[in-house]
């Protein structure tokens, strides 16, 4: 499975962005997807992640309420709407598929990994 994350960019303080994450060599319908960050100098840190039937959302308290979740099994794509950005979401961005139809949080149980997109936010 191949993973290509795209959308990323510059955007000002409370500015969106749409991620994207489209697969290849294999349907992800039966994966569970999660996003993922890591800034410079600090750990990658999980931010969202969806079941397969996208039944099932999780994020991190810090994106609470401003980042959204979605999939579209047809498209063999998952998307990270992302609002009202802030200087500490910047990052570069993974996206990530796990086998089977539970979500997690954690990255070491996901199976295949994107190339991630830089997010900048700054004015």
């Amino acid at each position: 499975v191949q993973l290509q994350a795209s959308g990323g960019g510059l955007v000002q303080p409370g500015g969106s962005l749409r991620l994207s994450c489209t697969a290849s060599g294999r349907t992800i319908s039966s994966y569970a997807t999660g996003w993922f960050r890591q800034a410079p100098g600090k750990e990658r840190e999980f931010v969202a992640a969806i079941s397969w039937s996208a039944i099932n959302t999780y994020y991190v308290d810090s994106v609470k309420g401003r980042f959204t979740i979605s999939r579209d099994n047809a498209k063999n794509t998952v998307y990270l709407q992302m609002n009202s950005l802030k200087p500490e979401d910047t990052a570069v961005y993974y996206c990530a598929l796990r086998r089977g139809s539970i979500a997690s949080i954690r990255a070491y149980e996901y199976d295949y990994w994107g190339q991630g997109t830089q997010v900048t936010v700054s004015s």
